[in-house]
């Protein structure tokens, strides 16, 4: 069993409420499970009205497999409108 986990951190460049903030993660969140079948929540920045902390996990029989679905999730949030990503760590073991 492989299980590969990223940390994505996303800014909302002109968000002044956390309630909009809640929304954006809440809709990115959802769209993210649906489409690639992963784990992910909000794991840092809860407080925080223009930066996104998001935590996405994975399990999968092969290390290809976990990295890819992964990079694919990462990619999906970059090209996504709601906000812009800054940074992100992939670790598969």
């Amino acid at each position: 069993m492989i299980v590969g986990h990223c940390r994505v951190e996303l800014a909302l460049p002109d968000n002044r409420c956390l309630k909009a903030k809640r929304r954006v993660v809440k809709s990115l969140v959802e769209r993210a499970r649906r489409r690639f079948n992963v784990a992910i929540a909000e794991v840092r920045d809860q407080d925080c009205h223009d930066r996104i902390t998001l935590g996405v996990a994975v399990v999968s029989c092969e290390r290809r497999h976990a990295d890819s679905v992964l990079t694919e999730v990462v990619r999906w949030l970059a090209g996504n409108s709601e906000a812009v990503l800054c940074d992100y760590a992939v670790e598969v073991g």
